[in-house]
């Protein structure tokens, strides 16, 4: 599910949904205001993959864990 293989797409992947996120996301945003955001492109078709709010979490960490992301005060930034 963190790569893609034969049958799961890249935007099914964690690996696409992570580069959605880090393309869409502004400095110092929410868990929240990333939801809301893949909700709202989600339903324009702007994404065409459907997750879960676990997945986006799972997303999360895994950006936080391969250093494209940290946390500062409770919001998420993009890593230099």
């Amino acid at each position: 599910m963190i790569l893609p293989t034969k049958h799961t797409t890249i935007e099914q992947s964690l690996l696409g949904f992570g580069a959605y996120i880090l393309r869409t996301m502004g400095d110092g945003v929410t868990i929240d205001d990333l939801w809301v955001q893949y909700q709202k492109d989600f339903a324009n078709g702007d994404y065409n993959a459907k997750h879960s709010f676990d997945n986006l979490l799972l997303t999360i960490a895994f950006l936080f864990s391969i250093g494209a992301v940290d946390e500062n005060s409770g919001r998420i930034e993009k890593c230099n």
